[in-house]
């Protein structure tokens, strides 16, 4: 956890960014290729004149998005949250806004505190390309059953180990608790909305495919839980593409 210096503030930030342009969340080493914490740590270390770390509540994928990312800083900058917040607009790009800015209690941390988020996958279901959406959906025409997509949800709400829904092998734990996976039709699109204490390396993108599947009729609720005791990821169950997936909401105690 990164340790607060005596008399430094913690200022939490809410982020909203486009994830079209960025190799996702996390700092690259050497600035490689531009990420959103990059971005905010440049601004923020050019702003107070320190070097600025900022701990987000979680690392998004390359091309995912974020309606609401959460991330916290610390600093010993004496300025006003609302000239923080004017300064990070000013000279961010115009992919990355700044939604709120506030000092908060020194044991913050946006992800050590969290306590569930919520990953929103969108799908176009036209049969035409979605043509000023297209950074945004996952173009799939075609017949989807919603019922049995439904069917499948069951089996995985609840506290399980999702290491078969992870692209990534940890030595830490894969359990996760899912606690609500819902669809709702919005005009063209199709929303898949997934709620948890906490998602693994490409976990939401792997739930959405995997319901997608059941949609198409590829699999149904035992497959579902076959491969959820399994523990192995199974490759042929889509990993749907990033540009569909926000970061909707963090939510704290």
């Amino acid at each position: 956890m990164e340790k607060m210096e005596h008399g430094a503030r913690n200022i939490k930030m809410v982020v909203r960014y486009e994830g079209t342009r960025y190799a996702g969340w996390q700092r690259l080493p050497h600035g490689q290729e531009p990420t959103v914490q990059g971005k905010l740590e440049d601004v923020l270390s050019k702003m107070t004149g320190e070097d600025v770390k900022v701990i987000g509540s979680g690392r998004t994928d390359r091309g995912v998005h974020a309606w609401a990312q959460t991330a916290n800083f610390h600093t010993r900058s004496g300025k006003s949250c609302g000239n923080i917040r004017a300064y990070l607009q000013q000279y961010l790009p115009e992919d990355l806004a700044v939604l709120s800015v506030e000092e908060v209690e020194a044991d913050f941390h946006a992800r050590f505190k969290a306590v569930d988020k919520t990953y929103r996958y969108r799908i176009h279901r036209a049969g035409h390309p979605p043509v000023f959406e297209r950074n945004f959906v996952h173009h799939l025409p075609g017949a989807l059953d919603l019922k049995a997509m439904e069917a499948c949800v069951p089996v995985l709400l609840g506290t399980h180990d999702f290491q078969a829904f992870s692209n990534k092998k940890t030595k830490k734990s894969t359990v996760r608790t899912l606690h609500a996976v819902t669809f709702r039709e919005e005009g063209e699109e199709l929303w898949v909305d997934m709620r948890g204490d906490g998602f693994l390396y490409n976990m939401a993108r792997i739930l959405a495919g995997t319901l997608l599947d059941a949609g198409r009729g590829k699999l149904g609720p035992e497959e579902v839980r076959a491969l959820l005791e399994s523990g192995k990821r199974n490759g042929e169950i889509e990993r749907v593409p990033a540009k569909g997936l926000f970061l909707m909401e963090v939510t704290y105690p």
